[in-house]
């Protein structure tokens, strides 16, 4: 459909009107980033003192809180057997000794770990080992 009206703005006008409204989305963004640094904070400190989750962000459901990184958890499980294992058992290894992770594609992200920590190497096809 082709407009017949002119447009009630000019090009300049328009340019300004786009300029602000980024303007106040960057301020926007930036503000929404410091408060949610700061509940990070309080919801840290509320679990240190054993609360409940209920005000947590997220439905109250909250990611996996580990003491390690998974890169750590998989550095630790390959150092300890001491050979090449498979991915699929390094994924178990690292769920046994106490990884917490709710992914469906808990099994990827270790694979992903694994090609591209510089501590891991390939020993064959779909095994990895620490490196020495």
């Amino acid at each position: 459909m082709a407009r017949t009206a002119e447009p009630s703005l000019n090009v300049a006008q328009l340019q300004q009107l786009l300029q602000r409204r980024q303007s106040e989305l960057s301020k926007l963004e930036r503000k929404r980033a410091t408060l949610s640094r700061r509940l990070d904070v309080i919801d840290r400190r509320i679990a240190e003192i054993g609360g409940g989750m209920n005000g947590r962000r997220g439905g109250g459901r909250g990611r996996a809180r580990n003491d390690q990184s998974l890169v750590e958890v998989i550095h630790g499980v390959l150092t300890k057997a001491g050979e090449a294992m498979r991915v699929a058992d390094i994924a178990d290894a690292v769920r046994k000794a106490g990884y917490q992770s709710s992914s469906p594609n808990f099994r990827s992200m270790v694979n992903q770990q694994l090609i591209k920590d510089k501590r891991f190497t390939s020993a064959s096809r779909g095994f990895y080992q620490a490196k020495k």
